[in-house]
């Protein structure tokens, strides 16, 4: 699933990101509203990951929603 689709279809996504990564806060989603990049650094502030791993996992999660 590409950017656009994610950033079009927010809204019914935010539940599924939010279940998968439940540290992040509702307010870290709002203001994300599908920007791949935004979410990646929040992830990695929040976990602790490398950029690599913390782009990788919303890569990844992009993959799930086909």
């Amino acid at each position: 699933m590409n950017k656009d689709i994610i950033a079009g279809k927010w809204t019914q996504l935010k539940g599924k990101a939010q279940a998968k990564w439940g540290d992040l806060t509702d307010d870290v989603f709002d203001v994300a509203e599908g920007n791949s990049e935004y979410l990646a650094g929040k992830l990695q502030e929040r976990y602790g990951w490398e950029r690599e791993r913390a782009e990788k996992e919303v890569r990844d999660f992009g993959k799930t929603l086909n």
